[in-house]
């Protein structure tokens, strides 16, 4: 019996809708949706492309910029203040042939180390989908060794109102959306190498996504901005860097640029081409309070020849043990207390500026504070996420009013504190407990999303052997004292250069 060509064509259509199911919810769930549309610009397509539109023939004369941009510069304010100054360099790129857009943004929203790189899919704003470049998003999380972490772009605007302007300028380009953690000169030494190695043979646009100063006078902060531009102009990385990484109100998304630059020097020589400045009052904000945006552009004059991957590569040095002199201790020291004293006494975080090389080395630290001998406060930074110095500052004034167990320090206190600093090597998973030497290890337990922590020198105040160390970290952790035993533990040791 023969099958009609009208319920021929209808079950064609059912295997097609069924076959297709897989992948268009595949491709769906990697489908990052806009946040921010109807806050930071128009949820309306038509309303939207128009205001972009708008933005990008405002832009006249066109900057003269002969040359394909291999990076640029944007803020990432809402449209009705930064919308018109971004406009000045993504004007540049239109007929322009680009095929991949990497774009790095600062977290606004999630804090956390090293860098996020979205692997697939795309980014879906009010005019569409922009799909993500995953060869390239996957060559560079190789390169680098950064991750995929979800939370970081979740509710990150920095990336996302990015989009619709390379929707209009762009439409052929597929996108990498980077977002960068915490500052450190390793995070963002590490990403320029990655750029350096996945980018250089490719057609593609750097967008680094960052205002400026935040919330100062309009004089103040056109003052502070134009010292910052100067940097950038004058390609000054290592001051700009330091900087950044010291926190300082210059840049918030400063890691992106220092990154890009970064790159851009080690595949060629860059010429950067300062497009337009302008701050939030352009946008009715108020002058005692304003938000600076720069547009830049930077393009190689000339380009490095490209490395020969098969060359072999020279064997790298062992580090050195981390070491400081006595002078070097009892000013680390010296510099705690004060950190204590002037955020108790007055409520601001001590201005500190060092030259001394150790102390811009990125540590995980400790301060404990004793009060006749007791304990009156410890919190650390376990991982090396900032300089020395300015792990010191915060784990000072932390240990003294945000440790929960104890009470804020007051000021009538400040003279009887003693302070100790516990310098720490990166952790080290371990498989045998038996690994643990006292004395010598401190001990990090991780399981079922808890974690606890105890340093060298708590096993032998306290005269543990092994197991009543490997016990008492599992109680830190508020797991039985067994814990360490399970096969779903994670063990970690590292070691400390302890003074005080």
């Amino acid at each position: 019996m023969g099958i009609s060509s009208r319920r021929l064509i209808f079950l064609l259509l059912i295997f097609f809708i069924i076959s297709s199911w897989p992948e268009q919810a595949q491709s769906q769930e990697n489908i990052r949706p806009p946040v921010y549309a109807g806050l930071f610009y128009d949820d309306n397509p038509d309303r939207l492309a128009t205001r972009i539109e708008i933005y990008l023939q405002a832009v006249t004369p066109l900057p003269a910029v002969s040359r394909d941009p291999d990076l640029i510069i944007v803020p990432h304010a809402g449209y009705v203040y930064s919308g018109q100054t971004a406009a000045y360099a993504y004007a540049l790129l239109k007929g322009r042939k680009y095929e991949t857009v990497v774009i790095i943004g600062p977290s606004h929203q999630y804090g956390f180390s090293g860098a996020s790189i979205w692997p697939k899919g795309g980014f879906k704003t009010p005019l569409g989908i922009m799909p993500v470049d995953e060869e390239t998003s996957s060559s560079l999380m190789k390169a680098t060794g950064f991750d995929f972490i979800p939370e970081a772009h979740e509710k990150e605007h920095s990336i996302e109102v990015q989009i619709p302007f390379l929707q209009k300028v762009l439409p052929q380009a597929r996108i990498v959306p980077v977002v960068m953690g915490y500052p450190t000169r390793k995070v963002i030494e590490r990403l320029a190498e990655g750029l350096a190695r996945v980018l250089a043979s490719r057609k593609a646009l750097l967008v680094i996504s960052t205002d400026m100063s935040h919330y100062l006078s309009q004089d103040e902060a056109r003052k502070k901005d134009k010292e910052t531009i100067d940097l950038i102009a004058n390609l000054k990385i290592e001051e700009l860097l330091r900087q950044v990484i010291a926190g300082e109100n210059v840049l918030c998304g400063g890691g992106g640029v220092c990154a890009g630059l970064l790159y851009l020097q080690k595949i060629g020589v860059p010429v950067v081409e300062i497009l337009r400045y302008a701050d939030s009052t352009e946008g009715g904000g108020p002058k005692n309070q304003v938000v600076g945006y720069l547009a830049a552009a930077v393009y190689l004059k000339e380009r490095k020849p490209l490395k020969d991957s098969s060359e072999p590569t020279s064997k790298k040095e062992e580090p050195e043990a981390f070491t400081l002199t006595p002078e070097e201790k009892k000013e680390l020291l010296h510099l705690a207390r004060q950190a204590v004293e002037l955020y108790v006494r007055e409520g601001k975080v001590i201005n500190y500026h060092t030259d001394n090389p150790r102390f811009w080395e990125e540590k995980g630290a400790f301060v404990t504070i004793k009060k006749r001998g007791q304990l009156r406060g410890c919190i650390g930074f376990i991982e090396p996420v900032l300089p020395l110095y300015l792990t010191i500052i915060r784990c000072a004034i932390l240990a003294a009013t945000e440790d929960p167990r104890f009470s804020p320090v007051e000021e009538k206190e400040l003279k009887s504190l003693e302070y100790e600093i516990s310098v720490l090597t990166p952790p080290r998973k371990i498989e045998n407990p038996r690994e643990v030497v006292v004395g010598r290890h401190g001990l990090i337990i991780s399981m079922e999303g808890k974690k606890g922590v105890l340093l060298p020198q708590v096993a032998v105040e306290e005269g543990w052997d092994r197991e009543t160390f490997l016990e008492q970290v599992c109680l830190k952790a508020g797991l039985p004292p067994s814990a360490w035993r399970s096969s779903k533990a994670e063990l970690y040791v590292f070691e400390a250069l302890v003074f005080h």
